[in-house]
């Protein structure tokens, strides 16, 4: 058991060493909770404009306060150059305290089949990191900072989890989400299955995250003729976000959707 949390924590394998001078650090503060995050701001960024937002959410290995590791998976992804020209946008990379999560999620160990398995129980208030997400969106729409018709929202591992936890809470408030290696109540599906986008990824020998919480919330969505897409990658284990970044069209799919 001890191992498999283990895997789960590491978040995969470490990323190469990265500049994330580009990342303005920044510290959203509400009802004496703090947190902790990074922010992308397009190139020749117009502050009268309104822009599309981008929060990802990191996974459970990223925790922390140094405001620095949830950069790891995903950071670079946004800083090309071609890619910031093309979809200038606000990113948004928060970080969960060491004793939290993005969403309330149970972990069941079978020392039989020596597999974990989750549930996710939906509570009336989010988690405290998850709720101050939420409130710094608001605060950068009330400031008119951000398009409320292009809110977007990723994450991996405990941010997948995290990324369907949000669509569940808030299902007008995003055009579209990408959910790698996560998982969610099923039972959910109905209340966001509207959204214009969702693109889910799994890597199908992840030994941390069941494929199958992938796989049931695609069928779930499906049933309920949502928008969504699913990608899984034979024999790709828990870091099946490396092969979700690599996917050419993943940007100009995200980018494309937008709420009427």
């Amino acid at each position: 058991m001890k191992s498999i949390i283990f895997f789960l924590c590491l978040s995969g394998l470490a990323a190469k060493a990265q500049d994330y001078s580009q990342y303005a650090k920044r510290e959203f503060v509400r009802d004496g909770n703090t947190l902790l995050y990074r922010v992308l701001f397009p190139l020749n960024y117009d502050a009268r404009r309104k822009y599309p937002l981008v929060m990802f959410l990191h996974g459970s290995g990223e925790r922390g306060s140094d405001n620095e590791a949830q950069l790891l998976h995903g950071g670079s992804l946004f800083l090309q150059d071609s890619l910031r020209s093309n979809y200038p946008a606000i990113v948004i990379f928060p970080q969960c305290p060491k004793d939290s999560s993005w969403a309330f999620v149970e972990h069941h160990y079978d020392s039989a089949a020596k597999k974990m398995s989750f549930g996710f129980p939906f509570r009336s208030e989010p988690t405290v990191p998850a709720g101050l997400v939420k409130a710094l969106m608001d605060s950068l729409i009330r400031a008119k900072a951000v398009d409320k018709k292009r809110v977007y929202i990723g994450g991996l591992s405990m941010g997948g989890f995290g990324t369907f936890n949000m669509l569940e809470r808030y299902p007008h408030f995003f055009a579209a989400a990408i959910p790698i290696c996560g998982g969610g109540d099923t039972l959910m599906a109905n209340r966001f299955s509207r959204i214009p986008g969702i693109w889910i990824f799994h890597g199908d020998k992840d030994p941390a995250v069941n494929v199958e919480n992938s796989r049931a919330y695609f069928r779930a969505l499906q049933r309920l003729h949502a928008r969504v897409k699913y990608t899984e990658y034979p024999g790709v284990g828990h870091n099946s976000w490396d092969n979700a970044f690599a996917e050419k069209d993943l940007l100009h799919w995200l980018f494309s959707n937008e709420k009427k």
